[in-house]
């Protein structure tokens, strides 16, 4: 009796282990770039489909069980604009300042940002394409509740270009989203809000990975991970934005 036990249980482990091996193999990276860039596209849409925005902003998944949220509106019928890079933006209508409270966002500006950023892998399965895996970069929302500085993704200070070794780490593009900072500026910042006060997410941008960091190599935002091929998608609101100082502004 012991041995049919044992030999069950070698065989259930023997299952289990070539189950897990082929659930690895769930994404292959297409030789072709612009093959990963029309998956971005198409995950992209998908995504903006299954997902609304609660009552402060926050990026939803539509309930198959929950009828409470059938009466919200898709992110994709949503007013949306679409820039050249592919990068796609929504401004959450009521929730920008007012005229009195707005602030211009400048190109070289030090941003507070009450923020959360995830990044989103595409990919095909079967046929379907979609976001297969994501991997929370920030999010300031449901950890600290406190808004944040300056993320290296929008801006990387001067000083840590000049500390670094490496050639490539030197270069914005080492750290910078590029569709965060293009579509952020379209944006007006609050006028210098207390940290402390309650969030109101302003809007979404959606960053493709052809206007994130594509193949390119880039600062380890999460360090078990690499953003090879990895959209971007950022839910924030501007609590302030102030000039920077003239010796901290990248050539």
């Amino acid at each position: 009796m012991k041995k049919i036990f044992l030999y069950i249980l070698a065989g259930s482990l023997c299952f289990s282990a070539c189950k897990k091996d082929d659930e690895v193999e769930t994404y292959k990276e297409p030789d072709d770039i612009a093959v990963q860039n029309s998956y971005d596209d198409q995950a992209i849409m998908k995504f903006m489909g299954e997902n609304y925005l609660d009552a402060q902003g926050n990026i939803k998944a539509f309930s198959t069980t929950d009828a409470s949220d059938d009466n919200e509106k898709k992110l994709s019928d949503l007013p949306y604009e679409k820039l050249p890079s592919g990068t796609i933006y929504i401004m959450r209508d009521g929730a920008q300042p007012a005229v009195d409270q707005e602030k211009i966002i400048g190109q070289n500006d030090i941003l507070t940002l009450m923020i959360r950023t995830t990044a989103y892998l595409a990919g095909s399965t079967d046929g379907n394409v979609s976001f297969i895996s994501s991997l929370t970069i920030t999010n300031t929302i449901n950890g600290s509740a406190l808004p944040m500085i300056d993320p290296m993704y929008y801006y990387v200070k001067k000083s840590i270009r000049v500390a670094a070794t490496t050639g490539v780490a030197q270069q914005r593009s080492y750290y910078e989203v590029e569709g965060f900072r293009e579509a952020i500026q379209k944006f007006k910042a609050f006028n210098n809000l207390p940290s402390g006060a309650p969030y109101n997410l302003q809007g979404v941008i959606i960053v493709p990975s052809r206007a994130a960091f594509a193949r390119d190599p880039h600062f380890p935002y999460n360090t078990s991970y690499s953003l090879r091929n990895y959209s971007m998608v950022f839910n924030f609101q501007v609590y302030g934005t102030k000039p920077r100082p003239a010796d901290e502004i990248l050539d």
